[in-house]
């Protein structure tokens, strides 16, 4: 037997003994909310539930798989819980038995994200659609506008409407290369990872004797990280909770940070009047010191749409977080690396040291700085600076400038160019070697007429610096980023004005070298620097871990530096109302609560990238300042009207447009 008063404190206790019905767990930062749900199902266990009565999901098969091998542990149970897992999981298992009703064969194969691209490329080519130059969207982007579309549970033309209208002028052709993408996958017996849960709501929608079958089946439903649902998956929810109601959804409203993958806020903050469920809170904190929960509450609060809830640590006081204003980008990096290295040499593990930031651009200082001084350091939530594809892009049209023999440079090139392949590029290749300069008629008459197009493509950019002395390698740059690129990257990436945002940061850093080749020089040693940190002979316990704050989420570390906290960097430039302005302040919240001992603030009082004045972020002005040491001038007031219409673009992570938690089939 579980000794649960022992085990758990009174907040637990009594969701543990009371949840059954609709029931909202509101899991604040660090307040053992895995715990709960854990000895939740334990306790049922122990009151004699069936494991196959007990329907667990998560988002990650991680969490799954620590939340029943401590279940199995509890209960000295003989397997795992058999209906525990994520939702694609469940949904896979489901459909395995029943997709036969539905339109598919059972032995049905699943997508992953790379043959879901292919078939898309597949497609467009049967609508005969080029994505070429003309802004029209890559394959990779189409296909993170029909995930959207799917998870929200709405129709491709809304999300267009809504997310995407610089792709209106192509809605038609989008539609329907999206109808000829599900018609395909229909005839060929196989599902992308969203139309595992598609699917699954369909069945659940249309064969009601399966879902009540299954409804039956499941008298408890558990459903961690509640806040990250999205549409459709809340629809499944409520299906199969249908008949026995016992439905207790665990999560924190507060660090709901991925509405650009569909999830929907609604579904933690409206489930209490919806349902009339129970309401429990887990206040308790384990992590982090009182003082830096005391400024994790005192950012919240500014929110409107939300649950009031009020942290508390059980660590004792330790000392305030620190806010710093620096001059400039580098001077931010300059300070960090160094206390990084008194950290270090004080006998903190490199591993645990965190820099966190909005969008993974405004690392780029940093990244220089660290490897000047030989720290190493793990990128989480993208590729580290020159690593990046659009910056290796940009230094590829560089370094052919610089010479005209580089082999590699020009198969990066041309392999971009669309009707210009393998052999198409050989050949252009070894003409150009032998020749006093590069002519663009002398090539192009050497092409067929597709590969000629694509040389067209290619001349409309290089004929941007081919002309601009070497000695100006940042003008070098901004000629690429005011060249037919620009469409390049809209076309092909959906976060392309991130891509931008980089490749301006390039131009600021390549301001310092005064001629192209030394810049080029810099940067090859940075891509060799990024090999050496990533060989095996360094461990992880030697690197600090670089950072976006989606990344960051569900971690946590002793010493952790919050960058660029400046207007027009946090909360991000592009943000149009006041619910987007809700959802970053969230995210400052959650970069707050990664911290267990030390934490530090900064920013930067001029944007490097834009050379111009920034000052502090508008979350920095709302704090109360008693919470922090302020090494900072005092704060200027109204730099950021919220009201303002900055820019009709959507909320979008810094991450990637993936829509799904999933990356591989092996997820599932």
């Amino acid at each position: 037997m579980i000794d649960f008063a022992k085990e758990l404190n009174k907040e637990q206790l009594e969701i543990i003994q009371n949840g059954d019905g609709y029931s909202l767990v509101l899991a604040g930062a660090g307040s053992g909310k895995t715990r709960v749900i854990t000895y939740r199902v334990a306790y049922l266990l122990e009151k004699g539930v069936k494991p196959e009565n007990i329907l667990l999901l998560t988002f990650t098969n991680k969490a799954a798989d620590e939340m029943t091998q401590r279940i199995v542990k509890l209960n000295a149970l003989e397997k795992k819980m058999p209906w525990a897992g994520t939702f694609h999981h469940i949904a896979y298992k489901i459909l395995l038995k029943y997709s036969t009703l539905i339109g598919y064969q059972n032995n049905f194969s699943i997508l992953d994200s790379e043959d879901s691209r292919d078939l898309i490329k597949f497609c467009l080519k049967t609508e005969n659609i080029k994505s070429t130059y003309k802004k029209f969207p890559a394959p990779k982007v189409l296909q993170s506008i029909f995930s959207y579309a799917k998870n929200s549970n709405s129709t491709v033309e809304n999300i267009l409407e809504k997310n995407y209208p610089n792709y209106l002028d192509f809605k038609e052709d989008i539609v329907s290369v999206f109808a000829l993408y599900d018609q395909k996958k229909k005839i060929a017996n196989v599902m992308d990872f969203d139309d595992l849960l598609t699917n699954l709501y369909l069945l659940l929608l249309t064969k009601k004797e399966i879902k009540n079958k299954l409804a039956e089946q499941f008298h408890y439903i558990l459903v961690d990280e509640y806040q990250d649902t999205n549409k459709i998956q809340a629809l499944i929810i409520e299906e199969l909770s249908s008949i026995h109601k016992n439905l207790l959804v665990v999560g924190d409203d507060a660090q709901s940070i991925y509405s650009f993958r569909a999830a929907e806020i609604k579904n933690i903050l409206d489930f209490e009047e919806k349902k009339q469920a129970k309401v429990f809170k887990l206040e308790t904190n384990y992590r982090s010191t009182p003082e830096i929960l005391d400024l994790a509450n005192d950012v919240i609060k500014n929110n409107n749409y939300q649950y009031e809830k009020k942290l508390v640590s059980v660590q004792n006081f330790f000392t305030r977080p620190e806010l710093t204003a620096f001059a400039n980008n580098e001077e931010e990096a300059e300070f960090i690396s160094s206390r990084i290295l008194e950290f270090v040499e004080e006998g903190i593990s490199p591993d645990k040291i965190a820099v966190l930031f909005r969008a993974a651009f405004h690392s780029q200082a940093l990244e220089m700085e660290l490897s000047r001084r030989n720290i190493v350091y793990d990128f989480r939530g993208g590729v580290r600076f020159f690593e990046r594809a659009h910056v290796k892009d940009v230094l590829a049209f560089l370094k052919i400038l610089n010479n005209k023999n580089d082999e590699t440079a020009w198969q990066r090139i041309l392999n971009m160019q669309s009707g210009i392949g393998p052999a198409g590029a050989t050949k252009i290749i070894d003409f150009i070697q032998k020749q006093d300069s590069i002519k663009y008629e002398d090539v192009k008459n050497l092409l067929g007429a597709k590969a000629g197009l694509g040389w067209t493509d290619f001349w409309e950019i290089f004929e941007k610096i081919k002309d601009v002395s070497k000695n100006q390698p940042t003008i070098l740059i901004k000629n690429i980023l005011q060249s037919n690129y620009q469409n390049y990257l809209e076309s092909e990436y959906e976060d392309y004005r991130e891509r931008n945002e980089d490749l301006k940061q390039m131009a600021f850093f390549a301001e310092k070298y005064n001629s192209l080749e030394e810049f080029l020089a810099e940067a090859t040693l940075q891509e060799s620097y990024n090999r050496e940190q990533n060989s095996d002979v360094i461990t992880k316990k030697d690197k600090i871990i670089l950072s976006t704050i989606h990344q960051a989420k569900g971690l946590e570390w002793d010493v952790v530096f919050i960058i660029g906290l400046a207007q027009g960097m946090f909360p991000s430039d592009r943000i149009k109302n006041f619910s987007e302005l809700e959802e970053e302040r969230r995210l400052f919240y959650v970069s707050i609560t990664r911290a267990k001992k030390y934490l530090y603030l900064t920013y930067p009082a001029v944007n490097s990238v834009f050379a111009s004045m920034s000052g502090p972020s508008i979350f920095l002005q709302e704090l109360n300042l008693n919470l922090v040491k302020n090494d900072s001038d005092s704060f200027s007031e109204n730099f950021f009207d919220p009201s303002d219409d900055i820019d009709n673009v959507r909320y979008v992570s810094e991450d990637g447009p993936r829509t799904s938690f999933l990356k591989s089939i092996d997820e599932l």
